[in-house]
């Protein structure tokens, strides 16, 4: 097996953006549409990544497209101040109201 070397962190993202792009339709087919693919990136990165030795690019793949969905939501809010929990679920229940209206 070939070993890839990659020279930044931003060329190794872009190696594994697919596989990014992947959950975040996932997830967005969940409901969970305030979720990015730079917040499943640094949720891995950070809880999961950042403790593993000798990672391996089919690995990583592997860990993005199995991560725990409801674990990637709650480190999301985790990071999200007050204000924009607040302004984003606000905007959800007024969407939610709206299309019952239409109905």
């Amino acid at each position: 097996m070939v070993d890839v070397a990659f020279a930044s962190t931003k060329e190794l993202y872009e190696r594994v953006k697919p596989a990014l792009e992947t959950k975040t339709e996932e997830l967005k087919r969940m409901g969970m549409t305030y979720i990015t693919k730079e917040d499943v990136w640094n949720y891995l990165k950070n809880n999961v990544w950042n403790h593993s030795h000798d990672l391996r690019l089919y690995r990583m793949v592997d860990n993005i497209l199995n991560a725990d969905n409801l674990l990637i939501d709650d480190y999301v809010k985790s990071k999200m101040s007050l204000k924009e929990r607040k302004v984003y679920f606000k905007d959800i229940e007024e969407e939610d109201v709206n299309e019952n209206k239409n109905e």
